[in-house]
């Protein structure tokens, strides 16, 4: 298929239109069988549940061009899997994950020629999502949902790159102790949305979120996971069950042990040991892994060994191993790579 005259190399992480999307309808107690549809509008009621109260969750996967010219995604499974923990939190009915799969596949199919040619630099982004689309006025679920998926050609998240970035500590909480943020629901970033936009007019890529509970730990970005590398080449990330469990945070641990022959651990990451560590990364699907050079922290700067130059050499490895994963040019665990 002969692709989009679409200036690849330079497309910033925004919303492009495409040709088609994937919509079902929940109703009656059950899916209808979805279809493909040119129209990218959506008609509801000004009562709607996911306007009223927020009954929304989504997903992010990206599609791309491999090495040898084939159309792929990455891990679509564990994002289903995901998908259908948010819909059970969030009380929405679980979409079938073979269907979810599938819908992916037949979307980037029918949007081939917004795929990005291999080399560019740029993906296709999927955003399958689903909401609460009937009338509710009283607090409680909708009865009837929507579940729906689009796609996007999109550049670099950070509009540098792989440049290193700057973040701050923030005094705001990401979500609340036994609450959401362990689920991909539109709630927890409506939360980050005043945080984000206020470090952004005072200089900082992103915020640092701390534990909601006693503020001492590290947990995560509005929209990544952290990753940190110690001085001895340990690759380290933050647990918590308030952060989100990201696919490609899960990735990258599994790319550090099995083909860096690096030694990993996920546990508690109290924030006075940041200082000490010698690499800081942001991983997630938009930005894959971005480097952190400096962190700010109430008058107080927190400065990485790599610099604000360049990534460092542990976080450089593994964002490049990924990669090659993703595009081809590395062999892949079996069932990472998924063909469309």
């Amino acid at each position: 298929m002969e692709k989009k005259n679409i200036d690849w190399s330079n497309l910033g992480f925004g919303y492009v239109q495409t040709d088609k999307r994937y919509v079902s309808t929940y109703k009656d107690g059950a899916w209808d069988d979805g279809v493909l549809t040119e129209d990218a509008t959506i008609t509801m009621s000004e009562c709607a549940c996911v306007l009223q109260y927020a009954q929304t969750i989504f997903e992010g996967i990206k599609a791309y061009t491999t090495a040898d010219g084939r159309i792929v995604t990455f891990r679509p499974d564990l994002n289903a899997e995901r998908f259908a923990n948010s819909a059970a939190r969030m009380e929405m009915p679980v979409f079938p994950k073979d269907r979810f799969v599938d819908s992916i596949k037949q979307v980037v199919k029918a949007n081939e020629a917004y795929v990005p040619p291999y080399g560019t630099g740029a993906t296709l982004y999927i955003r399958p999502y689903m909401f609460g689309i009937n009338p509710v006025i009283g607090v409680k679920p909708a009865t009837e949902f929507q579940y729906r998926v689009f796609t996007t050609p999109v550049g670099p998240y950070f509009k540098g790159g792989a440049k290193p970035i700057t973040i701050r500590v923030s005094d705001f909480d990401r979500a609340a102790p036994h609450g959401t943020g362990h689920i991909k629901a539109g709630l927890n970033y409506a939360m980050s949305l005043h945080a984000i936009v206020d470090a952004h007019n005072k200089g900082f890529d992103e915020n640092m979120y701390l534990d909601p509970q006693t503020r001492t730990k590290v947990e995560e970005t509005g929209g990544a996971n952290f990753l940190f590398v110690t001085k001895d080449n340990k690759v380290v990330t933050p647990k918590s069950p308030s952060i989100l469990p990201s696919v490609t945070r899960r990735s990258l641990m599994y790319v550090a042990q099995k083909y860096l022959g690096l030694e990993v651990e996920e546990r508690e990451v109290l924030f006075d040991e940041v200082k000490d560590f010698a690499e800081c990364g942001l991983c997630g699907t938009a930005a894959v892994i971005s480097p952190v050079g400096k962190i700010y922290d109430h008058g107080k700067e927190i400065c990485f060994p790599s610099g604000m130059e360049k990534m460092g050499p542990t976080i450089t490895k593994l964002r490049e191993t990924l990669t090659g994963i993703q595009m081809g040019t590395i062999e892949a665990p079996e069932g990472w790579i998924v063909e469309v």
